[in-house]
């Protein structure tokens, strides 16, 4: 894409209205311009035209539907409606909005937020040149998508102390991990954006020595962190040419963690691919009656794809809203009656994480990823279930002895300021989140719930409360649910609609995405307490 076109659609990025108009016009021209030079008009049965013009129309089509600022969303529809008449075939969005699991009306519509709402999404887009489907399934929860937002604006967008290509690389190299294509494809086109050399897009065998010596790390982090030891950390930060510096490590830490765990949000919610990426929109009719610019406004977008419906509710499900908050108030009351030993306490975290470690869906073996996504990893057989059908044991680690307060927090701001600030908020927030609701029902305290969810993703990796009794969870948590925490944290790509639906059944979809939060963060928690460990032995 040529320099003056790349900063004209940045130009739609701008909060002055007239930077903004000047961006359109001159885009309207770049369009013009491309069709006139690509051969004649197309007809009803001709195929899509050349890549470029597709390209610029696929994003056009995201302007008028995802961006936050209305003169860019009209003048954009003004512009594919103008093509249209042409006689040039206009994309249309395919799929049922920004995610697979949640129905379309449920989720926000841009242009619909309030003023508070408006100016995050102003800010976001402003950014990342974007409002992504992430952005718009998190819109739920309001205050941890300020908090979310405001860490990886300065992830990503502050000075330091990786150069931007380096950050966009190692978010494709953290989503590769997962195959996770929606984050490994935004991250390729920023980290050409920032100016990264193409040839690393190529695979990582073409990326400088300094990023290939992360693989190790980048791979230990997002199946089996308990195996990260100080000499992983030694060997990066040995002297030499391609050594990392303590403060890029704990960056480049950060960002893996971050984009590992990310994943886990992208499968565990059915994140859409963006509408101007592969998947997102399609140049072919729909096959039932003409498509017209105006279906892109009033949602008739489908044509004949069947329209997301909320799964209906069986009648052993209507009960288990009223099962759940009931064994919630035995617990606490048992709590405060009696409370067992310490050996009977370690019994049961031990047996919860056993438990835990054979807790999977029934499936065939796993397809290998592919090639486009695969080349920017190595070692593409190695996950965290290869690991556990062998039945070797996670060590246990203590928080007693290292936990994210004391030792991790204080760490991270050290070496990499105001990060630590930024990530606690950002635990906190998830952690402590409630409306005290519990589907139809209201005042209800969901503490004793959420905990059980957090210390449940934290026991998978070995990591143990003293002060928590694990026997809590087999009381809170059915299969059905386990078998979502599970995939959803540790092998995110083979999340199903099917576990989505199959867990808290009368539950608000909003519920939902609440708990994919708190399984986001505990995870990057998780892997972030094992490499901090790890860079803290290093140093002592």
């Amino acid at each position: 894409m040529a320099d003056d076109e790349k900063l004209t659609w940045e130009g739609l990025c701008s909060k002055d209205l007239q930077t903004r108009q000047l961006a359109m016009k001159n885009i309207e021209e770049i369009v013009k311009t491309s069709i006139s030079l690509n051969g004649p008009v197309m007809d009803e049965v001709a195929t899509p035209g050349p890549s470029e013009v597709n390209q610029m129309l696929a994003r056009l089509l995201m302007l008028s539907r995802r961006c936050p600022f209305p003169d860019v969303r009209l003048k954009s529809l003004e512009t594919l409606s103008k093509v249209q008449e042409l006689g040039i075939r206009i994309p249309r969005p395919v799929g049922q909005g920004p995610s697979r699991f949640l129905p379309e009306e449920e989720i926000l519509q841009v242009g619909t937020e309030d003023s508070n709402m408006h100016s995050m999404f102003a800010d976001a887009f402003s950014d990342m040149g974007r409002l992504d489907n992430i952005t718009l399934v998190m819109v739920f929860h309001p205050q941890y998508l300020e908090s979310f937002l405001k860490t990886q604006h300065y992830l990503l967008q502050m000075d330091g102390p990786l150069p931007a290509s380096y950050q966009h690389y190692i978010g494709i190299m953290a989503a590769a991990r997962h195959q996770c294509s929606y984050l490994v494809n935004q991250h390729v086109n920023d980290f050409i954006q920032s100016g990264g050399d193409q040839k690393w897009l190529n695979g990582l065998e073409n990326a400088p020595l300094k990023l290939r010596n992360l693989g190790e790390l980048n791979k230990l982090l997002a199946h089996r962190p308990w195996l990260i030891t100080k000499e992983h950390i030694e060997q990066l930060l040995k002297t030499g040419e391609h050594s990392w510096s303590l403060a890029e490590l704990i960056h480049a830490v950060v960002l893996l963690a971050h984009y590992h765990s990310l994943a886990s949000f992208t499968f565990g919610c059915g994140i859409s691919p963006e509408i101007h990426s592969d998947g997102g929109h399609t140049f072919r009719p729909p096959s039932v009656g003409n498509y017209c610019i105006c279906d892109i406004t009033n949602g008739n977008h489908r044509g004949d794809e069947s329209r997301h419906t909320a799964g209906s509710l069986s009648s052993d499900s209507s009960f288990e809203v009223e099962v759940l908050m009931e064994k919630m108030k035995l617990l606490q009351e048992c709590r405060d009656e009696e409370e067992a030993s310490q050996e009977e306490m370690a019994t049961r975290f031990e047996r919860e994480k056993t438990e835990s470690m054979l807790t999977f869906a029934i499936e065939d073996e796993d397809p290998p990823p592919g090639r486009e996504v695969s080349k920017h990893f190595e070692d593409t057989s190695y996950g965290y279930k290869d690991f556990s059908r062998r039945g070797m044991h996670v060590p246990t680690f203590r928080v007693q002895d290292f936990s994210w307060e004391d030792h991790g927090y204080s760490l991270v701001n050290r070496l990499y300021p105001d990060v630590g600030q930024l990530l606690d908020e950002k635990f906190h927030i998830a952690y402590n989140l409630t409306y005290n609701t519990m589907a139809m029902h209201n005042d209800v305290d969901t503490s004793t719930l959420r905990r059980a969810i957090w210390n449940y993703v934290h026991c998978m990796f070995g990591i143990r409360y003293d002060d928590y009794d694990y026997g809590e969870i087999n009381q809170l948590l059915d299969r059905s649910f386990k078998v979502y925490i599970k995939n959803v944290v540790c092998s995110p790509e083979k999340t199903t609609k099917r576990m989505y639906d199959s867990f808290w059944r009368q539950f608000r979809h909003s519920e939902k995405v609440h708990v994919n939060l708190l399984l986001m963060e505990a995870r990057m928690q998780a892997e972030l307490l094992y490499a901090l460990r790890a860079i803290t032995w290093y140093m002592t």
